[in-house]
């Protein structure tokens, strides 16, 4: 019983899979060379595709830069106190609506920088929030 278990085993977690996975190193590695990758220690290189999976908002407040605002504007203080009243998956999605992505590039949120700008309308209540992802630009209207 004991080498039945082995067996199958072996080829539910390794040999039904061989081909396919062959194909997907093949295709990965043509796009990654393997040695660049080797001086990555495992959990460094899951940070480097994935991102950080914590996230310090504190921190992501303290790196914002104004473009019309200042920090004490009562606009930007009412931001700051519904955002940090947000679940966390509302938290990432609005990093996704900034940036493009939920996740912290690799090189961490403390680096991570975006701006809130005014976008200066006759009317600011007839407009949305919107977002250059590009540049990590939040136009915020008053």
């Amino acid at each position: 019983r004991k080498e039945f278990v082995d067996l199958y085993v072996n080829y539910v977690l390794n040999e039904s899979i061989r081909k396919p996975f062959e194909d997907f190193m093949q295709g990965f590695l043509r796009g990654c060379p393997a040695r660049k990758w080797k001086m990555f220690l495992p959990v460094e290189l899951q940070i480097v595709l994935q991102g950080h999976a914590k996230f310090d908002w504190h921190l992501l407040e303290k790196n914002v830069t104004y473009i019309q605002y200042t920090k004490l504007d009562r606009t930007i203080r009412n931001f700051w106190t519904v955002f940090h009243k947000l679940p966390e998956e509302k938290k990432k999605m609005f990093l996704a609506f900034v940036s493009g992505s939920d996740q912290i590039p690799g090189y961490g949120l403390e680096y991570f920088t975006f701006s809130i700008a005014d976008p200066q309308v006759q009317n600011p209540d007839e407009f949305y929030p919107f977002a250059n992802t590009c540049r990590h630009i939040l136009f915020l209207p008053r």
